[in-house]
């Protein structure tokens, strides 16, 4: 449910197309449906601009199912995220048409095509390839809720020569997500060269002393450079989600 269809459903009873039963019938399980297993937040795209998205880990194939059938029954676009291969697999039998990444581990079944909204380019920028699952991740979320991406992968601090040389793609782009694990410099370097915000993700990448992503999140918290905000340990999603907000002021 988004704003045109409760626009276009009014219109219609004004019209008198549709009766105020039909469109009380149309309200009713507005702002959630009940799915018995799950409670479908139906007002996400209404109140945020995005369609709810399912988190696929933890949820069985069965269940991805019925809340994609109730999504599309809904005319909204459906993405899932953390769906590893033998999910992938499955969920493609049912949906044959749908665009699943086994790097990103995103699953996004259209019901409608995606407008893009965005008022610039989000650059996704990797420090190694190890960061890559990640960095795809907030890519192709940032895609699927209508931005145009360019992506620039590894590029890290080791060899900084090759960030620098890309100095005119990195201040073209209207918001930089920027994600590199290890001691977690490369948003702090990124920030320093441009004026338009920087979000940074912090990977799980990294030998023992890494702690499994927290170093590298303690690291982007105590950045020296102005504008960088940082998300959550290989959250991609969330920092995608983030920079296409910020896309559309």
């Amino acid at each position: 449910m988004n704003a045109k269809t409760v626009e276009r459903i009014l219109r219609e009873v004004r019209s008198g197309v549709m009766s105020v039963e039909a469109a009380a019938e149309r309200f009713k399980t507005l702002p959630f449906e009940d799915l018995e297993f799950a409670t479908l937040y139906t007002h996400r795209m209404l109140r945020r601009g995005f369609s709810e998205v399912i988190y696929g880990q933890g949820k069985t194939v069965d269940q991805i199912k019925a809340i994609i059938k109730a999504m599309l029954s809904r005319k909204e676009n459906c993405l899932v995220t953390r769906v590893d291969e033998a999910k992938g697999k499955a969920l493609k039998k049912t949906y044959r048409s749908a665009d699943y990444d086994a790097v990103s581990k995103t699953f996004f079944v259209k019901s409608h095509s995606v407008e893009i909204k965005g008022k610039g380019t989000i650059l996704v920028i990797s420090a190694g390839t190890s960061d890559v699952p990640v960095a795809e991740e907030a890519a192709r979320v940032a895609a699927y809720m209508g931005n145009r991406v360019e992506r620039l992968y590894d590029v890290g601090v080791a060899g900084i020569h090759r960030l620098l040389m890309r100095n005119d793609e990195l201040r073209k782009a209207n918001v930089l997500v920027v994600v590199a694990g290890m001691e977690g410099a490369l948003p702090s370097v990124v920030a320093g060269l441009v004026d338009r915000p920087v979000i940074a993700v912090p990977t799980s990448v990294g030998y023992g002393a890494n702690l499994g992503g927290i170093t590298t999140l303690m690291a982007m918290l105590n950045s020296c450079a102005s504008g960088v905000s940082v998300v959550n340990i290989d959250n991609g999603f969330g920092a995608a989600y983030v920079a296409c907000l910020i896309n559309r002021v």
